[in-house]
């Protein structure tokens, strides 16, 4: 199974929050799931996690990075995808369309449009946590 992850849940699991700890560590767990990102996702997860409104530690953020570079599958995405509601959703449905994923998760509800889009079904942190984590663990 192949996952995409939106970089909001994984700075929420940065800083222990319950639900997207526990979705990463079920990811990670799993020896049949990826966790696909492209190059950009994994710049922005970089860039995101290093702003100095969020204060990681830089021990803590390198172990981040490091972590984040480790678990996760870089796929190649074509250039060209454009989605209105918020275009920096774009590299997230790029990828999953590139990977053909099976799930994306985010907290981000710009993603509702999306639906008619992919054959990638979409959950917010807690359904992918309820309907395939709890389920498979």
């Amino acid at each position: 199974m192949k996952v995409v992850i939106d970089t909001n849940v994984v700075v929420s699991a940065a800083f222990k929050n319950k639900d997207p700890e526990a979705v990463l560590r079920a990811v990670v767990a799993q020896p049949e799931w990826e966790w696909v990102v492209s190059a950009e996702i994994l710049d922005e997860y970089r860039e995101v996690l290093a702003r100095p409104k969020f204060g990681l530690p830089p021990l803590l953020l390198r172990q981040w990075i490091a972590f984040l570079e480790t678990v996760t599958v870089l796929v190649e995405v074509p250039d060209g995808l454009a989605y209105q509601p918020d275009p920096t959703d774009a590299k997230f449905l790029a990828c999953a369309l590139a990977a053909q994923a099976d799930w994306l998760v985010t907290g981000d509800r710009d993603f509702t449009q999306a639906r008619k889009l992919l054959t990638t079904t979409i959950l917010s942190v807690s359904q992918f946590k309820t309907l395939v984590c709890d389920r498979t663990s």
